[in-house]
């Protein structure tokens, strides 16, 4: 019965639908003829021979040599003894015959060391605790939803006094009750993946089934997001399907010619990353690939998986000038494989994990990106906005005296925004390599930066997407990230970065309680322009609706100019109050505030019957309310008026 499953495990693994593949491959504690041990499993097509090392043998190349147990090239051997914690990697021999130590594809702990070698770890054990949050995640709709994230990088958030990493159990409390408190709803997780050099960020994997070893042990980790979870906290982190690095301890010419790598040499690198790109057709490399998503979804209880690069997969002349790439079948530059591969990974793990995010960091115009596969989609449930972020922070860069000639920027974003279920992306790619942090890509003096950057703020929260906010960005952190250093925490002891921060915590937390910003994300439905074309005065205005019909009329101010006596149509005839203004003393504004009570009047503009007189603060961002009935306290009539405009400012 055993050696039939296993032979049904290999075939499933050999045609790259064997989606739990780290349960056979690896290395896993088990009991033969009465002896515990371990039974090691890899896949090494090309090799001569294959032996296991380790500190339980001396590294002896000779000491355990392995078995090929399938033509397509997995290897086994069971070995009594070996301890949790102990080091090994797998000493593969080429075709040509030399011998190379491999860590584990498979394995769930490496040291530290630069050798990279994989560690004897059994991961059954941990008592989760999250089961009501697991039950209720699978249940409703996540586009329907508020989406809150805040993006962080686990090494730089906080530090000890002595600049070392925090571990995962300490980092869990620390980043909960930050979070937490600052209203956001998700975290996401650059990278934890196992990586060598601290530089890549986590971006270049040799260790795509451990969690870097950098902050505990992979127990450890399950704490984290347990923790998280047990505080309302969902996690999405961050997977490097496109690509994995050279280092010889890694995947790269595993057995010493192309294997989870193309073959092909047109396709088989990035030389601009010098990176080496997954061969996305080979069955094997689906099952480890599609496997490796479906471990931190089971495994870590992981909440969503944010793919990174998905542009640098779909096109086969990503990166490459004419010469360096090879049409596809048809003619086309797409990679029929990479897209194929896509679907069916998206389509599995969402079918096996109810309420799962599967969030594509896609850059190009690449249709139907969160559309299902059974229409022509790549069966995504959310991509980022990259053409929205691209827009609105140069728009945001330029003196304000610029604005009104790049009006276009606030405005085209609107034509594609229900093309897609988005999520809008200031992330840690748009403060690092000379771009400036936030506070710093604002113009003007000190107390315009915060002024713009609450503006900002404003206007992202209330903006058709769910939200990304990369961390530090919250308090005005000044300096751009290095991920060497923890964040500028000092900085909160002075008023305008304080201010800041608390603007952000209110503005997360009204999001969150504000159904019309989040609920109707596909359709007009949700959003309607009131003021789109004042490109002059750079100051726009729309609705944001939800599925009751209650609304939140927001206005926005993108000159470091007051606007007094601005009208602006309203569609109803009620009074309005602005609920939050970015301009509020508590924040570091000036405090210029409009009446408590603004009652429309029978003038007509942009469209409607009745419109409404404004104040608006310089770079501010204000919200109002349309009051179904008056309060005790407001006049006691809307004015029967049929006075001129004292402002027609469009």
């Amino acid at each position: 019965m055993g050696k039939s499953k296993d032979e049904g495990r290999i075939y499933l693994f050999h045609q790259g639908t064997y989606y739990n593949a780290h349960e056979y491959m690896g290395a896993h504690p088990a009991r033969r003829r009465g002896k515990d041990g371990w039974v090691y499993r890899v896949w090494a097509p090309n090799a001569l021979a294959v032996s296991v090392a380790g500190d339980f043998n001396g590294w002896d190349p000779l000491a355990a040599p392995m078995k090929r147990v399938s033509e397509g090239g997995i290897y086994e051997l069971f070995l009594p003894g070996g301890e949790q914690g102990q080091n090994y990697k797998f000493c593969v021999t080429t075709a040509e015959g030399e011998e190379r130590y491999k860590s584990d594809p498979y394995g769930y702990y490496f040291e530290r060391e630069i050798g990279g070698a994989s560690k004897l770890y059994d991961l059954e054990g941990y008592r989760w605790r999250d089961g009501r949050w697991m039950e209720q995640r699978a249940q409703g709709n996540p586009v329907a939803k508020p989406m809150n994230i805040y993006e962080l990088h686990l090494g730089s958030f906080k530090r000890t006094g002595d600049g070392e990493f925090l571990s995962y159990r300490e980092q869990a409390k620390e980043i909960v009750e930050y979070v937490k408190g600052m209203g956001y709803t998700h975290i996401e997780l650059m990278p934890v993946s196992e990586y060598p050099y601290d530089g890549s960020w986590g971006y270049q994997v040799t260790g795509y089934y451990a969690p870097t070893c950098r902050y505990g042990e992979p127990k450890d980790f399950m704490y984290f997001v347990d923790y998280c979870h047990r505080h309302s906290l969902a996690v999405i982190i961050d997977w490097v399907p496109a690509h994995f690095p050279k280092d010889a301890h890694g995947l790269y010419r595993f057995d010493g010619g192309p294997c989870y790598e193309y073959a092909d040499e047109l396709k088989s690198e990035h030389k601009e990353w010098g990176t080496m790109v997954f061969d996305y057709g080979r069955g094997e490399v689906e099952s480890f690939l599609i496997s490796n998503a479906m471990f931190w979804a089971k495994q870590y209880h992981i909440d969503g998986i944010r793919v990174d690069a998905v542009a640098s997969m779909l096109y086969l002349d990503y990166g490459r000038q004419g010469g360096q790439w090879r049409p596809n079948e048809k003619g086309g530059k797409e990679n029929l494989e990479a897209i194929a591969f896509l679907r069916k990974l998206n389509e599995a793990l969402l079918c096996e994990n109810p309420g799962l995010l599967m969030i594509a960091e896609e850059s190009t115009a690449w249709p139907l990106v969160t559309r299902p596969p059974s229409v022509g989609g790549l069966g995504f449930n959310f991509k980022w906005n990259m053409g929205w972020m691209n827009d609105i922070l140069q728009y945001f860069s330029l003196d304000p005296i610029f604005r009104s000639y790049n009006h276009d920027k606030l405005t085209f974003p609107m034509f594609y925004a229900f093309s897609e279920n988005f999520v809008l992306p200031i992330s840690h790619d748009e403060v690092v390599h000379g771009k400036c942090s936030m506070i710093s890509k604002m113009p003007g003096e000190y107390e315009q930066k915060f002024a713009g950057l609450r503006a900002f703020y404003g206007y992202m929260m209330s903006f058709p997407g769910k939200k990304l906010l990369f961390m530090g960005q919250e308090f005005g952190q000044f300096i751009e990230w290095n991920y060497t250093q923890e964040l500028d925490w000092s900085l909160l002891e002075y008023d305008g970065h304080r201010g800041l921060q608390a603007y952000v915590r209110e503005l997360n937390r009204f999001y969150q309680k504000t159904k019309a910003f989040w609920e109707i994300e596909q359709s007009w439905d949700g959003f309607q322009w009131t003021v789109p074309d004042d490109s002059r005065q750079c100051v726009i205005s729309y609705r944001r609706i939800d599925e009751a019909g209650h609304e939140v009329l927001v206005v926005c101010n993108f000159t470091p100019v007051k606007r007094e006596h601005y009208r602006i149509g309203v569609p109803k005839a009620r009074a309005y109050t602005e609920i939050l203004s970015s301009d509020e003393e508590r924040f570091g504004g000036a405090g210029l505030r409009n009446e408590k009570y603004l009652l429309c009047e029978p003038i007509p503009m942009h469209g409607s019957d009745y419109s409404i007189e404004l104040t608006l603060p310089p770079l501010s961002t204000i919200y109002l309310k349309g009051l179904r009935r008056l309060p005790k306290d407001a006049p006691a009539a809307l004015p029967d008026t049929s006075k001129t405009s004292k402002g027609d400012n469009i």
